[in-house]
């Protein structure tokens, strides 16, 4: 808008007041003041032509340019000063949590520090870099002991670049995972199935204590069967 009164060559009626009628009114005078009351009737008139219909019926009774101006700046500086309080707390009390992509993360908190620039909100580097180390969920914790020591000496582009590379790790090493599951699973199978021919090759190893048993077995069946051969003659 200012812009746009600029280009209209009615602004300064913002900054410069009427000239005032005098007993001594010259034509110069005259033509000077009449120029004002029309560069300001263009100016407001501009003003309010780029209102909403709301503004508008709030605004449209001010008398001048300038005084339409200054309550315009008043209220939008106010809030101006809103949007920046909210955007700081927000940057604050933005939290990571587990479970999400910490890409997907810093996403947004770049949103929030583009924000930043456009209301000319200019926050140390440092203090970024700091808090969102803080802000790394529970899961990342042994990260963020690392990068405690060295926060000082990190860039916010650092920072982003090295997390990258840490979730890049940690999901290879999520997908590996199940490999390493199921060739330790396939070890031990092997190794069962490897168990009982030991065994075998044991019992093959010492074949004279077996047949030593075997013969045991036999003289104490022998014992046992000689009583009844010899019943069974007596009967008959």
């Amino acid at each position: 808008m200012h812009f746009l009164l600029t280009t209209l060559n009615v602004v300064y009626v913002l900054n410069t007041p009427k000239p005032m009628k005098n007993d001594e009114e010259t034509l110069a005078n005259t033509h000077a003041r009449q120029k004002w009351e029309n560069d300001d009737y263009i100016c407001r008139g501009q003003i309010l032509n780029g209102m909403s219909k709301g503004l508008f019926d709030t605004y449209q009774n001010v008398p001048s340019s300038r005084a339409l101006w200054n309550k315009l700046e008043a209220r939008y500086m106010k809030e101006d000063a809103t949007s920046k309080k909210f955007l700081v707390s927000h940057f604050f009390n933005f939290k990571m949590i587990d479970g999400k992509s910490i890409m997907e993360h810093l996403s947004k908190i770049d949103r929030i520090l583009n924000n930043f620039k456009q209301h000319n909100l200019n926050m140390d580097e440092s203090i970024i870099v700091s808090s969102v180390i803080d802000k790394l969920p529970p899961s990342w914790s042994n990260v963020k002991r690392n990068l405690e020591d060295k926060k000082e000496e990190l860039s916010l582009e650092d920072l982003a670049n090295h997390l990258r590379l840490e979730e890049m790790k940690n999901q290879d090493e999520k997908q590996n995972a199940p490999e390493k599951e199921q060739s330790s699973h396939e070890s031990k199978i092997h190794a069962m199935k490897k168990g009982p021919k030991n065994k075998s090759s044991n019992e093959r190893s010492q074949p004279a204590n077996f047949n030593k048993f075997k013969e045991k077995k036999g003289l104490h069946a022998n014992i046992v069967e000689s009583p009844v051969i010899s019943k069974n003659i007596v009967v008959f």
